[in-house]
């Protein structure tokens, strides 16, 4: 320990609570700080990040929903957030299933939580389970190194039942004012792109283009074939570049989600292992096999 310091915590610090009011109250949160990034916890919905912050700046996209602790329609819950994970049972919408799936709605159960030299870390389990069903259990590990400017989610899906189940993910990540703002622009190594709507495909030469906010503009979506597993946000006026990696073995699917309306200012950024709409696909595991994905978060000054 450096003879400088009194308390660990005068150079990061982890924390957790409970919020006591408004459409939030009772929701448990872990909050974390390395000395460079800060980032929120959501443990009563899936260990998913609330807010990310970079040297104090916010990067993420929260909706006028804000964070809400009950179970509502999804057009009154979404609250947007750093990372909503969206399955196991569905991603996008599908006649029958929660838009986006359950996953995110199921609270986690924390089993390590400790911030000191060696960094932050922080792990869970979700368990998704049916009476006479699926026994899935999504084991999560989010860690960051002390001053660094990358913070990593690590999932490992197991199957412990007793025949195979279906299951998708989709990595809902989205990005907002300040670090949203116009004239940024996304950065990707693109191979082809499929816009989904045909508004978005009258504005495709824009797809990597923020624009300032426009009361009531259709938002559009596109599916991206990578060269790599990455894309970048670049904000000359923030001088920061925002910089999602993923695991391209898992995750082979890519959707950008783009809001340019005021109110609804958003860039979602989709690590997935499907398609949306028709090209929707279930993956497998076996009994007793597992699967591992990861997203990871850095910020680069520029």
């Amino acid at each position: 320990m450096d003879g400088r310091i009194s308390d660990f915590q005068q150079v990061a610090s982890l924390r957790r609570y409970t919020l006591t009011e408004g459409r939030g109250k009772g929701l448990d949160v872990i909050d974390c700080d390395n000395g460079r990034m800060r980032f929120l916890l959501n443990v009563s919905k899936a260990l998913d990040v609330m807010q990310l912050y970079h040297g104090g700046r916010n990067l993420s996209f929260l909706s006028k929903n804000a964070f809400m602790a009950r179970e509502i329609p999804f057009s009154g819950r979404f609250e947007g957030g750093m990372l909503y994970t969206c399955g196991l049972d569905s991603a996008g919408a599908r006649e029958g299933f929660e838009t986006h799936g359950s996953l995110h709605n199921i609270p986690a159960e924390i089993v390590r939580a400790s911030c000191g030299e060696e960094g932050i870390e922080v792990e869970g389990i979700v368990r998704d389970t049916a009476l006479f069903g699926k026994s899935l259990l999504l084991r999560r590990r989010i860690f960051t190194g002390i001053g660094e400017d990358r913070v990593t989610v690590e999932d490992t899906l197991v199957n412990e039942g007793y025949r195979a189940e279906n299951y998708c993910l989709l990595y809902h990540v989205n990005l907002g004012y300040p670090m949203l703002d116009e004239g940024a622009r996304l950065v990707a190594d693109v191979r082809s792109v499929r816009p989904r709507t045909a508004w978005a495909e009258k504005n495709v030469d824009t797809m990597y283009e923020m624009n300032a906010p426009e009361p009531g503009r259709e938002e559009t979506c596109y599916f991206l074939e990578l060269k790599e597993p990455e894309v970048s946000l670049v904000n000359e006026r923030l001088k920061k570049r925002f910089v999602l990696s993923w695991s391209k073995e898992t995750l082979p699917r890519f959707v950008e989600w783009k809001s340019m309306a005021s109110g609804d200012y958003a860039l979602g950024l989709e690590p997935s292992t499907t398609e949306l709409d028709g090209g929707f696909r279930l993956s497998s595991l076996e009994s007793g096999e597992s699967r591992k994905f990861f997203v990871s978060f850095s910020v680069a000054e520029i």
